[in-house]
């Protein structure tokens, strides 16, 4: 992150212990929360998708590491993502968690990379991938989720990614 000195936005961090008690350091975008424009751009929605996978048996489901933390931030923008610490003042390169426009913003960028493939193959909502077929095709498609995961730099979080999960349906 780099060094930031003479800013208009700064936030403070906010230590917050998570469940397995671990703490997670938090920056308090309220105040620019406040002042930002409310993004309209929309979240899919859940019965849509649950739908779009009705029809297939064969499931791949695929979380994107740290997904806000891959998008980076426009020149312009960084400035408002400072924070201090007792070592300095500093800003993001990319989209940090917190944004009351992150979701917009991420929903955006997988919607512009995957456009042709949505409802297709895959669902996505935010950073969540589900790849879809009715069997015989799984591998493919995955291989085309792939190849575009990497033109674009995206990676996934192995520990929340399962592949080639069946219908419950089918499994008995």
């Amino acid at each position: 992150m780099p060094v930031c000195n003479y800013c208009e936005w700064v936030a403070n961090i906010v230590p917050v212990e998570k469940k397995d008690g671990k703490v997670r350091v938090c920056v308090d975008y309220r105040d620019l929360n406040k002042a930002s424009p409310k993004d309209n751009f929309p979240l899919s929605h859940i019965d849509v998708l649950v739908d779009n996978i009705a029809r297939h048996t064969l499931f791949s489901f695929m979380d994107g590491f740290s997904g806000y933390n891959q998008i980076r931030m426009a020149d312009e923008d960084k400035i408002k993502t400072m924070f201090i610490t007792m070592w300095g003042t500093f800003c993001y390169r990319v989209m940090p968690f917190g944004l009351k426009y992150a979701g917009a913003t991420y929903q955006r960028a997988m919607v512009t990379l995957f456009h042709d493939m949505m409802h297709k193959e895959i669902e996505v909502y935010v950073d969540d991938m589900i790849a879809k077929s009715k069997g015989e095709d799984h591998i493919v498609n995955l291989k085309c989720l792939f190849d575009r995961l990497k033109k674009y730099k995206l990676r996934l979080n192995p520990a929340k990614c399962t592949f080639g999960a069946k219908r419950y349906a089918d499994q008995l």
